[in-house]
């Protein structure tokens, strides 16, 4: 970890938490799916936790975050709670969009996650407009929007990044780099140096950071937020991380060199930094068992839940549907 700037232990212990409940939870949908409980496309999010968590605990509740189809991380270090959350995973009519929305578009306005998008690259834009409504209401709300290396060589990326900066809009993107646009190499469809580079480009900040190190990401994010609030504009992050289970559950990996990633797994930022907070003194190794164990009865609850809740009746299909709701 970083010995830079460095958050206070509760701060420390708080991204640990949020780190290990976006893996069990990852964990315990794979397990779900694999025991054919549930039906479900599902990008895992493992090896990219700490990413989340570390820019969360920098933001205010009344903040906003935006994110893609692999966002159960961003979610969840939101704030979403874990029952609506799940039951929406599974079609339940409890789910945080009654069970309409499915994994690739959860939402939770009450959590400050208004938008997940199945579109590689459709979240800069809409975060543009959030930010955009937060500095024209004098809200003091950030706006963080997150997307994957891809993303990047999307046009929306270069306009949104483009006008975010001309506004100045309190908005920070943030690209969680796990080195694969799906099965593409980072280097292979890329032609920058980094994804850095493209900010400075924009005319904003753009900051390469170890996103797998929680201090470091942490303060990245926390200057880039405070930049934000203070009215200094967009922040791009470059946030390095891998994912370990593919691009999705049951893409083997196979474009992926072996050794390449045995190494990223053997540097498993959750463990890492569980080992760290014992290491430096800011946890016992009983205080993070307890976070766990509570994270996993959460978990075993929310499940439970969604599994015992309905399917939307049939009559869901013609409602929150604008043609039909502005006609009425």
């Amino acid at each position: 970890m970083s010995e830079k700037i460095q958050p206070g232990a509760s701060v420390l212990r708080e991204i640990y938490r949020l780190a290990t409940l976006i893996k069990q939870t990852d964990d315990r949908f794979i397990e779900l799916i694999m025991a054919g409980q549930i039906a479900s496309p599902y990008y895992s999010t493992r090896g990219q936790e700490i990413i989340p968590a570390a820019v969360s605990v920098n933001l205010r509740p009344s903040d906003i975050v935006v994110t893609t189809y692999r966002g159960i991380h961003d979610q969840l270090a939101k704030g979403i709670p874990l029952k609506p959350f799940m039951a929406e995973f599974m079609g339940r009519a409890t789910g945080t969009c009654k069970g309409k929305g499915g994994p690739m578009h959860i939402t939770h306005l009450d959590s400050g996650l208004p938008v997940t998008t199945g579109i590689v690259g459709a979240g800069l834009p809409i975060a543009n407009g959030l930010a955009w409504a937060a500095q024209l209401r004098k809200t003091g709300q950030v706006v963080v929007c997150n997307f994957g290396d891809g993303a990047t060589n999307i046009g929306a990326f270069h306009e949104a990044l483009n006008l975010a900066s001309v506004w100045k809009l309190p908005v920070v993107f943030v690209c969680q780099n796990n080195g694969y646009a799906e099965h593409t190499k980072y280097e292979h469809g890329t032609s920058s140096r980094t994804i850095a580079d493209r900010g400075v480009a924009y005319g904003m900040p753009g900051v390469a950071v170890d996103g797998n190190d929680a201090v470091a990401m942490w303060d990245a994010a926390r200057t880039a937020i405070e930049r934000a609030r203070a009215g200094e504009g967009p922040t791009l992050l470059d946030a390095k991380t891998f994912r370990f289970r593919g691009h999705l559950l049951g893409d083997d990996s196979h474009y992926i060199p072996k050794e390449e990633m045995a190494a990223a797994v053997a540097a498993d930022p959750v463990p890492r930094l569980r080992a760290w907070l014992m290491e430096h003194g800011h946890a016992s190794d009983a205080e993070l068992a307890a976070i766990e164990a509570a994270n996993a009865e959460a978990i075993d609850e929310a499940a439970k839940y969604g599994l015992a809740s309905p399917y939307p009746d049939v009559s869901e299909l013609y409602k929150d549907v604008y043609a039909m709701e502005n006609a009425a």
